[in-house]
């Protein structure tokens, strides 16, 4: 996977988490919320790769095609090699 040391914060996971619980109250373990940041860089990953394969086909949009291109790469586990 593409290593920029960019990592999302735990706080600002919990920020986003917390927007969507309904009772307010609701908490996460860190666990979790190491779990769901690890979720929403793959996330990330992932919609970069398919605007990338998307400019390397020229088109102006990105398809499901293009996902479906890039996930092989992202379920490879990287330290595998």
């Amino acid at each position: 996977m593409e290593e920029t040391g960019a990592v999302f914060r735990k706080e600002l996971v919990s920020k986003l988490l917390h927007l969507h619980f309904k009772d307010k109250k609701t908490k996460v373990s860190g666990d979790a919320l190491q779990l769901t940041a690890e979720l929403l860089k793959i996330f990330v990953v992932a919609a970069i790769r398919s605007v990338r394969q998307a400019q390397a086909e020229d088109l102006d949009h990105v398809h499901v095609e293009q996902l479906e291109k890039v996930l092989p790469q992202l379920v490879i586990p990287s330290a595998c090699c």
